[in-house]
């Protein structure tokens, strides 16, 4: 291990500032081992850049550091929260002096690098305690844990980020330690996939339109294997007379030709058993019964299309600051959405649902629980749009979700529509002082 210079200054002001006068404790890289690409833990070597306060008078050290992912769920849900734990079983430096230094004064913090199926970062913190360090001696290995939200059904690789050594030896210091190559290699892959229940199931018709008495060709997928499926015409929210029966194939999927009879048809659904059921059924899909009522002698029958759209939202902005609270006192920090515009220009049957959820908000101290962030949602609606939305119920958000706004299914739908909520974090009296963030992602369906 390399030494300091014996001069009193150098030592005087590394014994003053404890771990944070760092020397390198070198290494060389590994690549990902084929045990954490296949999902079990794995240490992994990186190497790393370590910059002492500048009142220790020493330069930054280019050293490796071995670290190693764990999770608490190895193959989470899409909505479930996953403990991270990040542990670092040699940092990239060591005690520089022949003074011991004392246990309990380093506080460490850092990031955890996701990829794959949702790329990002976690936060991480560990407590304050460490043992007694001996002169000379390599620091001892520490852990962080923090979590994050699955948002994404697929593999999600899990690999060593930057780190943080804050003392609290006579001052107050960081260490900041930072990948020098990122990212790191991979130390943990977890495989996601969706919650059970949800329904996926979907239709498509082989032509949005036909005369009185024409067949459509109707498919279906994702319908439960070999189940009686209904497919049926619909006029808004009731059905019209328009109906057959076929029954799933080994894999879910359906094939039928329904023949569109009722001029009053605006779409067409499907549905397991013989009533319909949001749990087992798909659509309504647009569908337009073009009358073909010949024309009277001595008269000219003019046309036009009127092409459907789609549905779509923009947003004002995604940086929403919410005020600030005092450290001992808690209280809400409240703050304002940034304005959802959602434009409905598919002309068919269907509504549509705005939904939200977020995830913890990660800062220093730890985190806040999703739960605690609550909004009360407005929507307004353009005049001259065929729906009215109407604004979800006022409450907590959370993993779980919540929905912001929403129109119903009729039998014509569209328009232009402006949502948004207050929003109102309940941070506990005693969380640690520093910036928290957290992500609210809207689904709009």
């Amino acid at each position: 291990m390399a030494s300091l210079p014996s001069t009193p200054r150098r030592r005087r002001w590394a014994a003053l500032l404890g771990v944070s006068a760092l020397v390198a404790a070198g290494g060389g890289l590994l690549t990902p081992s084929a045990a954490a690409q296949m999902g079990t833990a794995q240490a992994v070597d990186f190497p790393t850049r370590c910059v002492p306060p500048p009142i220790s008078g020493i330069p930054p050290i280019n050293g490796t550091t071995t670290g190693e992912i764990t999770v608490d769920n190895a193959a989470p849900r899409v909505g479930d929260t996953v403990t991270v734990t990040y542990t670092v079983t040699k940092p990239a430096a060591g005690n520089p002096v022949d003074l011991a230094l004392p246990a309990d004064i380093m506080t460490p913090t850092g990031k955890v690098t996701l990829g794959g199926a949702q790329p990002g970062s976690v936060t991480v913190a560990g407590p304050k305690k460490n043992p007694p360090v001996p002169g000379k001696a390599p620091f001892p290995e520490f852990s962080m844990t923090g979590t994050f939200t699955v948002t994404a059904p697929g593999s999600i690789t899990l690999s060593p980020g930057d780190y943080n050594i804050h003392t609290s030896y006579i001052m107050e210091l960081d260490t900041p330690c930072t990948v020098t190559n990122p990212p790191a290699p991979v130390s943990r892959t977890i495989v996601a996939t969706e919650q059970p229940g949800a329904n996926e199931r979907s239709i498509q018709l082989g032509t949005a339109s036909g005369g009185p008495g024409d067949t459509v060709a109707v498919t279906g997928a994702k319908f439960t294997p070999l189940a009686d499926i209904t497919v049926a015409g619909r006029a808004g929210a009731a059905e019209t007379a328009d109906r057959v029966t076929v029954k799933a194939s080994a894999t879910g999927t359906f094939s039928a030709q329904l023949t569109v009879a009722d001029k009053a048809t605006t779409g067409v659904v499907a549905y397991e058993g013989t009533a319909w059921s949001d749990d087992k059924g798909a659509g309504p899909a647009a569908y337009t019964v073009v009358d073909d009522t010949p024309v009277p002698a001595n008269s000219q029958k003019l046309t036009t299309a009127i092409a459907a759209g789609t549905l779509s939202m923009t947003q004002a902005g995604d940086t929403v600051q919410l005020t600030s609270v005092d450290f001992g006192k808690g209280g809400a920090a409240t703050g304002d959405l940034h304005t959802v515009t959602v434009k409905d220009f598919r002309g068919g049957p269907a509504g549509w649902s705005l939904t939200g959820k977020v995830t913890d908000f990660t800062g220093p101290g730890g985190k806040i629980d999703a739960g605690r962030l609550s909004w009360t949602p407005a929507c307004t609606t353009k005049a001259g749009s065929p729906s009215t939305c109407a604004a979800g119920s006022a409450g907590a958000v959370g993993t779980a979700g919540a929905t912001l706004a929403s129109t119903p299914n009729a039998a014509l739908t569209g328009g232009e529509f402006t949502a948004g909520a207050k929003v109102s974090l309940d941070v506990p009296a005693f969380t640690a002082p520093g910036a928290y963030s957290g992500v609210l992602t809207l689904t709009l369906t």
